[in-house]
């Protein structure tokens, strides 16, 4: 199995900053793509960017330009770096990794913005 632990979730106020962590219990290197969902209540779980092992990235349209995803293989952690957080942000933060033809998922820390 592959235990996903995030941080850095909390209250941030709208165009502050937010650094999410996804602390993973195996190594990462051979995981090819590692990416960050989030799940507002009533909705479905979105996606909102992925790393590949070799860097490149991709992003949803609504973060692009103000996130920055990336990834540490030597420290086995995957990181999301959010700014200039609007009200239309705040969502449980989830990060996904596949292992072994599974897909596993973080715990999901709450992100809230307020005004």
């Amino acid at each position: 199995q592959l235990q996903l632990v995030e941080s850095g979730g909390g209250l941030v106020q709208a165009g502050a900053s937010l650094r999410l962590s996804c602390a993973a219990s195996k190594s990462i290197g051979a995981i090819r793509g590692m990416g960050w969902y989030r799940q507002t209540p009533g909705h479905q779980r979105e996606w909102v960017a992925t790393v590949v092992s070799g860097g490149a990235t991709n992003y949803r349209d609504f973060v692009k330009d103000r996130s920055h995803i990336d990834r540490d293989n030597a420290k086995d952690t995957l990181f999301l770096q959010m700014n200039n957080l609007t009200p239309a942000d705040p969502a449980v933060y989830y990060c996904k990794g596949p292992y072994r033809d599974r897909d596993y998922w973080g715990q999901g820390p709450q992100v809230t913005v307020g005004s």
